[in-house]
């Protein structure tokens, strides 16, 4: 051979050898240091599935289980492992098309990337889990289902309380986000849900599964050595009485307003009722959204929590407060008196403000038979007080007590969203009318309650448990203990008494006598509860609307609030019902008067049943609302009988197959056409008969009672 060929031959030769090196090189990085691929098989072969754990329970005063957990079942879709499926058939399977199917998935990589599931339907229904899972295989890697536990209510109430879970989007995962949340993933959006999130939802656990070439899960892979189990939520002990929680949503049927009952020992609410409300089961399950959205557009407003996050002006109730300070203060003593001829004079008889009961008053009568003119009085001498230099400081002394009574701020109770109301500041008033040019008579009205300050039901209650303990309440909270200790420390704040202001408790004594007074012969005198000592303040509360752009004066709203007994209480109360156009004494004392029977004597007696289903059968919605609901029913009405003619009309054009076919308007006359009766039917009588046929079911007609009432 040649030494050219020679030559030529060792080159190829070299080619040859530096070819295999470097495949061998690359299968070796490969296999064996890269995991591209290995991952890339692990993933066709190894399901990954987050095990979400289950959920703190939630327990009342008594030890029930009134928020439990249940198993969901979500479908779960990774978009870039999606692709090449029979779309069609998988739409036809989920009840979808195929624009909505896009959506979601444009939507899932939005949120959460194409490589990363995300949740493409949440709580399936069990048609479709039962259809998904026959057909799961069909889909490959793109979707699989996940279990989730999600909650129950056995007893069906305290839906303001709890809450409800919502899947986390963007801005909550941006404002926790070292608490480890992924998209998918669902946590507490209000009330004692949000609070105690981070109690409640313990620690999610990662499992991993065989599949086989279909898709079909087969079994643990490696046995489970490389799961982490989930660590189940820490439960709650609270202070909710559940049976009393039912009995005040029960009595404030077809009501608007609030019930709030606290144990003045513990600062613990006992119930929390917001009405109207609504089952807290409605947010959960596959038809959670579209319940969502009927609740947040119901004119009722029954996602708002009134408890904490509506303001009233609190009416007689707030005299109670008045005599604490004229009292402190040193402006009155329990003798002093007052007339009242009609009406407040105090201020010139161009501007009087009008009395109920004229006579002569001293402070327990003034309380008991709660008289304007008294309390108006008593409030214009702690403002005129010589040893304030003027009316700043004076006005400024008196915020001072109410801030102490627990008025004007956010108290720091544990369900969200509350309000800190209103107490009139020398700086409202300078910006209003100019310093200087204002005086008792601009804001005389606060005196009884009304104008400018405004009050959250919690606040009410709570203040309530201030005068029942002489001076000092403890924060109110729901939630009194949780399982395996406080770790985040959401308790601390309700641990201690906070006593704001250094009164007697001769002040409190005189302050109980003409509150125990008011239910003995006062204007609560026709709600008092057998056997149990009350004290207790009706409140009839003025209060406006804007009515086409014009301030129109409504029905009044009925308050009361009051603590039992009146040694050792036991339970500090308040009702407002919105808009009844009645007293205090009418309707809030009365409901009022049935919880405190229930709470202390566990049972409400058989000769008060009546009161009880009269209370829970009264329907007292105000007339704007109303009005609002009417509306909303016909807009409704409307557009499902337009979404009916559309679908009319389609059946149509699908059985005709023809370009010829009737419009809209010919629809509807034809439809009008078939709704009348004919004139010969209208007066052609029914045959005499003795059978029912089911087509008319008897309708029963009671006898006329003669008797005049």
């Amino acid at each position: 051979m040649s030494v050219f060929n020679q030559s030529r031959s060792r080159i190829i030769l070299l080619i040859f050898l530096v070819a295999f090196v470097v495949i061998i090189a690359q299968l070796f990085y490969l296999q064996v240091i890269s995991g591209k691929y290995r991952q890339m098989a692990d993933e066709n072969a190894i399901l990954k599935k987050t095990v979400y754990p289950p959920r703190g329970l939630v327990f009342d005063r008594k030890r029930k289980a009134i928020l439990n957990n249940t198993l969901t079942y979500d479908l779960m879709v990774t978009p870039a492992q999606a692709r090449g499926i029979d779309t069609f058939f998988f739409c036809k399977l989920m009840g979808i098309d195929t624009a909505e199917f896009r959506r979601r998935i444009i939507n899932s990589i939005i949120k959460n990337t194409s490589q990363k599931p995300s949740v493409f339907e949440a709580s399936l229904s069990p048609q479709k889990y039962a259809r998904i899972q026959e057909n799961l295989w069909r889909f490959q890697n793109g979707f699989y289902v996940q279990e989730r536990p999600i909650r129950s209510y056995p007893y069906e109430a305290g839906a303001n309380i709890f809450g409800y879970l919502g899947e986390v989007d963007t801005n909550y995962l941006k404002k926790h986000a070292e608490d480890g949340y992924v998209s998918g993933d669902y946590a507490g959006m209000t009330g004692i849900e949000a609070s105690y999130e981070k109690a409640l939802m313990g620690q999610r656990g990662v499992q991993y599964l065989i599949k086989d070439n279909f898709s079909r899960i087969q079994g643990p892979y490696e046995n489970g050595s490389l799961d982490v189990a989930a660590v189940a939520g820490s439960n709650l002990y609270t202070s909710l009485d559940i049976e009393l929680q039912k009995l005040g949503e029960k009595l404030m049927s077809n009501k608007v307003g609030s019930i709030v009952a606290i144990d003045p020992r513990s600062g613990g609410v006992i119930a929390m009722v917001s009405s109207p409300t609504y089952n807290p089961g409605y947010l959960t399950g596959p038809e959670r959204r579209k319940h969502f959205s009927e609740l947040y557009t119901d004119p009722r407003k029954p996602l708002l929590n009134r408890a904490v996050n509506a303001a009233y002006s609190p009416g007689s109730t707030f005299k109670t407060l008045q005599a604490l300070v004229g009292l402190h203060e040193g402006v009155i003593n329990t003798r002093t008196t007052f007339s009242c001829s009609g009406a407040f004079y105090g201020c010139g008889g161009a501007r009087p403000m009008k009395c109920l009961d004229p006579g002569t008053f001293y402070l327990q009568t003034g309380i008991t038979h709660s008289c304007n003119t008294y309390f108006a009085n008593v409030m214009q001498r702690v403002i005129n007080n010589p040893k304030y230099p003027t009316q700043d400081s004076s006005l400024r002394a008196w915020n001072k007590y109410m801030f102490g009574f627990g008025l004007g701020h956010r108290l720091g109770v544990d369900v969200p969203t509350e309000r800190r109301g209103n107490i009139p500041t020398p700086e409202d008033f300078n910006k209003i009318y100019g310093e200087g040019h204002w005086n008792f008579c601009t804001y005389r009205s606060v005196s009884i309650g009304q104008g400018e300050v405004s009050t959250t039901p919690i606040q009410v209650a709570n203040e309530m448990a201030y005068i029942a303990n002489k001076g000092w309440y403890i924060i109110p909270h729901v939630v009194d203990s949780i399982e395996g200790g406080d770790q985040f420390g959401l308790l601390e704040k309700y641990r201690n008494r906070v006593v704001p202001l250094d009164i007697p408790d001769s002040i409190f004594e005189a302050v109980h006598e003409g509150m125990q007074g008011v239910m003995e012969s006062g204007t609560g005198r026709g709600a008092q509860v057998p056997g149990v000592v009350v004290c207790g303040k009706t409140g009839t509360v003025e209060n406006y609307a804007k009515v086409n752009g014009q301030l129109v004066k409504q029905p009044n709203h009925s308050f009361f609030a009051a603590f039992a007994p009146r040694i050792n209480p036991r339970i500090a109360i308040m009702c407002v019902v919105e808009n009844s156009g009645r007293y205090g004494g009418t309707y809030a004392a009365p409901i009022v008067s049935l919880m405190i029977e229930k709470y202390i004597n566990d049972t409400i007696s058989a000769a008060r049943k009546p009161l009880e289903e009269r209370m829970a059968s009264t329907n007292l919605i105000p007339p704007l609302m109303m009005k609002e609901i009417i509306r909303m029913d016909s807009l409704k009405r409307s557009k499902e009988a337009e979404k009916e003619l559309k679908n009319e009309l389609k059946n149509i054009k699908d059985t005709l197959q023809s370009e010829d076919n009737p419009t809209a308007e010919e629809v509807k006359v034809e439809k009008r056409k078939d709704s009348r009766v004919p004139a010969d039917s209208q007066r052609q009588k029914p045959a005499k008969s003795d059978m029912l046929t089911p087509a008319e079911p008897a309708r029963v007609t009671a006898p006329k009672d003669r008797t005049r009432t």
